[in-house]
């Protein structure tokens, strides 16, 4: 299915439908760049394109007055409850990613650790680099972007950027994950702007899903749904 369809299945916001586009249009540029170890280009770029499908748990009631948005947004929560992440899983599976691409997905909020660093599994550390080099009003540097979250939440009891030790760890531990990155990239961090992105965007706006999905993935078999 094209994935504009995709995003109107579920009445998603503008801003939700462009962060999705804008993380895989970062990877896209990143793999077309990689001179690197072996990666699943598709398989990066179908997560990416689906990997905030439960961020519609964390847009308030009163944000739209779609009810169709509304209707969807309840029956997720009926069923899922308030986990955004669990959601993710659910919708991402349900949409076809495989069960190597669900790890990948599954990953994204618990990566923060030095064996991630270690890996060689880069499918991975594109996806999280690309989420993370994108903020709620465009593509900025990840230093840059983290520092902006670090002071957002920093009153914020109950989120992990409130601890500034931690908060500065998790900070240097990006930029350590770049700095691996782009050793393998023909490109530098700053190539990778809203303006250059633009020409992927376009282009992934006309993608079929399933087109992007990759021989060694799982010989085509989708995730059972």
């Amino acid at each position: 299915m094209n994935i504009l369809k995709i995003y109107a299945k579920y009445y998603l916001p503008k801003n939700l439908r462009l962060h999705m586009l804008q993380v895989a249009a970062c990877s896209c540029m990143l793999l077309d760049n990689w001179e690197g170890p072996e990666v699943h280009k598709g398989s990066i770029i179908r997560v990416c394109l689906l990997h905030d499908l439960g961020n519609i748990l964390k847009i308030p009631e009163n944000f739209s007055r779609n009810p169709n948005f509304l209707k969807v947004r309840k029956e997720c929560i009926e069923k899922y409850g308030h986990d955004d992440n669990a959601l993710n899983l659910a919708l991402g599976k349900r949409e076809g990613l495989t069960n190597m691409e669900l790890e990948i997905l599954n990953d994204k909020n618990y990566f923060e650790n030095e064996d991630f660093l270690k890996s060689d599994n880069y499918d991975k550390k594109i996806f999280v680099y690309s989420d993370r080099r994108v903020a709620p009003y465009g593509i900025v540097g990840i230093k840059d972007r983290l520092e902006d979250v670090k002071e957002r939440y920093k009153n914020k009891p109950w989120s992990t950027w409130s601890d500034p030790q931690k908060a500065d760890y998790l900070i240097d531990f990006s930029l350590k994950m770049e700095k691996q990155l782009m050793q393998y990239c023909k490109i530098k961090p700053e190539d990778i702007n809203d303006e250059t992105v633009e020409y992927y965007i376009e282009k992934l706006k006309k993608v079929d899903i399933d087109d992007l999905l990759e021989s060694h993935d799982e010989n085509k078999q989708k995730a059972k749904k």
